[in-house]
C-alpha cells in the first residue's frame, strides 16, 4: 500500500466543545479516519502581544488529497481568525492500520 497521500493535520482549538464538534463534523464527512483531541498550552505573539492559554490540539488523520477540502471545512468550523491548520505526510504506518484509514476515509 502507497503512503503517499496519507498524513497527519495539526489543528489548534480554543475550547472543547469546539474540537468535539470539528472533530465529530470530520469523521462523518470521511475527511478523517480518526481524530484525536489533546489539551495543550500555547505561548504565542498575536498582534503585538505575548499569548499564553491553554487550548486543544486536534490530530486528524486524513487522505492530503483532500487537504484542500479538509482547510476549507476547518476554516468555516474553526473560531479563530488566522486557524493553525498544518499537514504532514505519513512516511511509515502498521499495514492494517493505514489500511482501515484508507477505508474510513475513501469517497
Amino acid at each position: 500500500m502507497s503512503l503517499t497521500n496519507y498524513g497527519v493535520v495539526f489543528v489548534n482549538v480554543p475550547s472543547l466543545d469546539e474540537a468535539k464538534v470539528i472533530a465529530k463534523s470530520l469523521a462523518e464527512s470521511k475527511l478523517a479516519a480518526c481524530v484525536n483531541i489533546f489539551p495543550v498550552h500555547s505561548i504565542y505573539n498575536w498582534e503585538g502581544e505575548l499569548c499564553s492559554e491553554d487550548s486543544y490540539n486536534l490530530l486528524i488523520k486524513t487522505d492530503l488529497d483532500k487537504f484542500d477540502i479538509l482547510e476549507s471545512k476547518l476554516r468555516e468550523l474553526h473560531s479563530d481568525e488566522i486557524p493553525e491548520i498544518i499537514g504532514l505526510p505519513i512516511v511509515s504506518g502498521y499495514a492494517p492500520y493505514m489500511q482501515w484509514m484508507a477505508e474510513q476515509i475513501k469517497d
